[in-house]
């Protein structure tokens, strides 16, 4: 058996091009592993596929190396959304921020209460204010 001389270095093809392709996805799949939405455990992959296509005459090879990254997805963000109608029958979706449907909740970054869709009591009060024609009439 003859023994051949294959002088095919990966980080020397195209110029180190190869290289710098792999380097690439090698740091895409550091961010992804750093990334603190992203499964811990989940396995990332980095492919380098290099493609052959030999002449008519079998003595040159056009040759292409591409890298690809499988990287571990975003974790989903969970959430509830109340759906309903008004009285005109038009839709209304809200996100549901108390944890309990019709449950108030206190807007930790405000100190504000709010209603289980995050709408100000305050602001639904004020909207809605009832007059007491009783009271007025005292002030004449």
């Amino acid at each position: 058996m003859k023994k051949q001389k294959i002088n095919f270095e990966l980080s020397k093809i195209a110029e180190g091009g190869v290289q710098v392709k792999l380097n690439r996805a090698l740091q895409q799949v550091a961010d992804n592993i750093l990334n603190p939405n992203t499964e811990a455990k989940k396995k990332r992959k980095v492919t380098i596929t290099l493609t052959i296509a030999p002449n008519d005459k079998r003595d040159a090879a056009d040759t292409l190396v591409e890298v690809k990254t499988s990287l571990a997805p975003e974790t989903g963000v969970p959430s509830t959304m109340l759906l309903g109608r008004d009285i005109k029958g038009e839709v209304h979706i809200n996100e549901l921020k108390s944890g309990i449907k019709g449950q108030e909740y206190i807007d930790p970054d405000t100190g504000e209460v709010k209603t289980d869709t995050g709408e100000s009591i305050d602001e639904i009060e004020n909207k809605n204010k009832v007059v007491d024609l009783q009271d007025k009439r005292k002030e004449n």
